[in-house]
């Protein structure tokens, strides 16, 4: 209780406070005297059992909490300590933050936190480096303008048409209803199944190298074509149905990690809050020639990823959110939002976690994940990496999505991938 008292609590004020409508009708964050032993869970299961039965046991808990809405007498943050071995882990310890909190980022910079290096708490926790786009400054010459020009035109025309898109996704169109999508209302109310998988960052790496993409590129491809891959096994039509993954972007104008002090400072590059944007990603259809070459699907996924990319949709989306919010209030944002993430497929979301193992409170962590839940989707998909290894939570709609058979998929996409880039660079070798 301790570390809740004297480092989780005094990270940022919402963590101590609930929300209110003031006199005028508009929603405040006001500070209360926060009781912890209200926060904290410690469910109780049959002691002796077997890893697998705590497997499931965890799976049923984790969906049970998904659906409980947050007490709004209290603030919006919950811990939940499963004290039982299961297959990958001798205990699991649950933070549950509502998404008015924060985003991602902003959460995940204070769950850092309260953490430490396993191996010297007295040394900085570091991450992957995040590579931003480079700009050729050079060529200052009589025929720059006449270059930069047709470069402008395409991205204001890509942006026109991306932001027109995206705002008649998110109002008017849907996505096609398919074995990863039920399209029913309330489908947020309804239980989850969850199934996690990790690959390593080294294999992912030598398929980037091979294939010319980046990181992203390659497991966003990964699971596209994973994704395709079960909804044929479940429904050999929906494999070319239109399906659309909304790939969150944070906005920020720094994407590294910074202290939460830094975060919460006036007209910070690093903010805290929620700052993120849509991005509306086509997932290719499955072809013979995707299915025989599979990185062909991380070629796809690039192509299309880059030319969202290379407009501005993606910064006009996220400034009309801020004028919906300022103008509106953030019910409206949340309609916004709600709308489109119900006319899409899936949502896929990541992070990037630290290097090193990470203690807390003197426990080594062995492995990290997080999710999202209660999104109007069937399916949710959450990455982040941690120890040179990318880790994947898979959040699917129960009954509905088989979500063993689904990670089995992605798992199997992504051998398919390395085994060809492995044949390809075996040939190399050999010539």
């Amino acid at each position: 209780m301790s570390l809740l008292k004297d480092v989780f609590l005094p990270i940022n004020s919402r963590f101590s406070s609930v929300m209110v409508v003031d006199e005028n009708g508009q929603k405040q964050w006001k500070r209360v005297e926060v009781t912890l032993e209200d926060h904290v869970n410690v469910p109780i299961f049959p002691s002796g059992l077997s890893p697998e039965s705590y497997d499931n046991y965890l799976d049923e808990y984790i969906s049970k909490i998904g659906m409980e809405e947050f007490a709004k007498s209290r603030p919006l943050w919950e811990i939940h300590i499963f004290k039982y071995p299961t297959t990958t882990a001798p205990g699991v310890l649950i933070f549950k933050l509502h998404h008015s909190l924060g985003d991602g980022f902003s959460l995940m910079g204070a769950l850092l936190s309260c953490l430490q290096r396993a191996d010297d708490p007295s040394l900085p926790l570091t991450f992957p480096s995040v590579q931003l786009p480079s700009h050729n400054r050079n060529g200052d010459n009589n025929n720059s303008i006449l270059k930069i020009l047709p470069k402008i035109f395409s991205v204001v025309s890509k942006t026109v048409s991306d932001f027109c898109w995206s705002v008649t996704k998110s109002t008017v169109v849907e996505d096609d209803k398919t074995p990863i999508r039920s399209g029913d209302d309330g489908v947020e109310f309804r239980p989850i199944n969850m199934a996690t998988m990790s690959f390593s960052l080294d294999h992912i790496k030598k398929i980037k190298a091979n294939v010319g993409a980046t990181l992203n590129d390659v497991i966003t491809g990964t699971i596209f074509l994973g994704t395709r891959l079960y909804m044929q096994e479940m429904s050999k039509e929906s494999s070319k149905a239109q399906s659309t993954a909304l790939v969150l972007l944070n906005t920020r104008v720094l994407r590294s990690y910074k202290p939460v002090k830094d975060m919460v400072e006036p007209n910070a590059k690093t903010p805290w809050g929620n700052h993120f944007a849509f991005l509306h990603v086509s997932i290719p259809p499955l072809t013979d020639a995707s299915s025989s070459n599979p990185p062909e699907f991380v070629f796809g996924a690039q192509q299309i990823i880059n030319d969202k990319k290379s407009s501005l949709a993606v910064y006009l989306t996220g400034q009309l959110l801020e004028i919906l919010k300022k103008f509106r209030g953030p019910e409206a944002v949340a309609k916004y939002i709600h709308g489109t993430l119900k006319n899409s497929t899936m949502g896929i979301t990541n992070l990037i976690g630290p290097k090193e193992k990470m203690s807390l409170a003197n426990h080594p962590v062995k492995g990290l994940y997080f999710t999202v839940v209660g999104a109007p989707q069937s399916i949710c998909i959450a990455i982040v990496s941690y120890m040179g290894v990318l880790r994947v939570a898979v959040g699917a709609e129960k009954g509905f999505i088989d979500a063993k058979k689904l990670k089995s998929c992605i798992e199997k996409a992504f051998q398919m991938m390395l085994e060809v880039v492995c044949q390809k660079i075996d040939q190399q070798s050999t010539e």
